[in-house]
């Protein structure tokens, strides 16, 4: 069965948020995301509002650029959202956009180490382990926390390049795709992330991989999705977003369904006129045609 959610862009201002999460509780969505882009909305803050403002919305933050975020304290956070909102929380890491990083002085040499050390860490701590660690960039000396989650809670990751990819099958467990990837790109991210658990000896366990899409619908749909895609350099991109009707969208969702994702998150564009008829749109038309 495939998940569907929906992201909260946060070119929308803050305050937009408890609307959208009151529109996503009451027409059943199954998840809405998060991003943390510099420079525009926190993603825990924004994570623990909609929490707390929905009854059964699950939530997901991808991603948190780690080189922003020291490793403990990025640990802290997610453990305190998974005590309050058990079951409800899904957060991913991820290197970040690599010249947002440069502007505020936190761009790393090597982001693969970082991330491979910040998914160590962050991973042993919520399972409530004592981790003293000497990396390259994360350094714990005898860290634990008071309070770590009751079982211990996944952590994705975010990639885009190949080795990244293979990466988040090493060392997360589950993978975020961005809404550049097409249906061939989601096969292609799965063999190397299988390739990456094989390495790690962690066949034994799922391994979930979340995809964004692109998606617009309304009169203008087709004209907004191509303008989106130009901005980010990526028009006439074959298999890429999708423009039109519940059935249009709902096929594009089953597309990326059958190349391996189990949770696609429809991405409008950020100039999507009416955010909380999208989500009821999403919820009341392409679910019941996605299986």
């Amino acid at each position: 069965m495939t998940a569907l959610g929906v992201v909260f862009r946060p070119q929308l201002p803050p305050e937009r948020l408890r609307a959208m999460v009151r529109a996503a509780d009451d027409a059943g969505l199954a998840e809405l995301w998060l991003w943390e882009d510099c420079f525009l909305e926190s993603g825990i803050a924004s994570a623990a509002a909609a929490l707390a403002w929905s009854e059964r919305l699950h939530v997901g933050v991808g991603l948190l650029p780690v080189p922003l975020r020291n490793a403990a304290l990025a640990t802290m956070e997610a453990a305190t959202l998974h005590r309050l909102f058990p079951g409800r929380v899904t957060l991913g890491v991820g290197h970040g956009v690599q010249d947002w990083m440069g502007q505020v002085g936190a761009r790393a040499e090597s982001p693969l180490t970082l991330l491979r050390e910040h998914l160590g860490a962050m991973r042993a701590l919520l399972a409530g382990e004592r981790v003293t660690t000497e990396g390259r960039y994360v350094r714990l000396d005898g860290v634990a926390l008071d309070w770590p989650p009751a079982s211990a809670p996944a952590v994705y990751a975010g990639a885009r390049g190949p080795r990244s990819v293979r990466l988040t099958g090493e060392a997360a467990d589950g993978t975020i795709l961005d809404a550049s990837t097409t249906p061939e790109g989601v096969r292609e991210a799965r063999r190397l992330i299988d390739e990456g658990r094989r390495v790690a000896g962690r066949t034994d366990t799922a391994h979930p991989v979340v995809v964004y899409l692109h998606a617009a619908t309304g009169p203008d749909a087709q004209a907004r999705l191509r303008a989106e895609l130009a901005r980010d350099g990526r028009e006439g991109t074959p298999g890429l977003g999708v423009a039109g009707g519940a059935d249009d969208v709902a096929k594009g969702v089953r597309r990326l369904a059958e190349a391996g994702a189990d949770t696609v998150v429809l991405q409008p564009t950020a100039d999507e006129p009416d955010p909380e008829g999208f989500i009821r749109f999403v919820t009341d038309e392409v679910g019941p045609l996605v299986p």
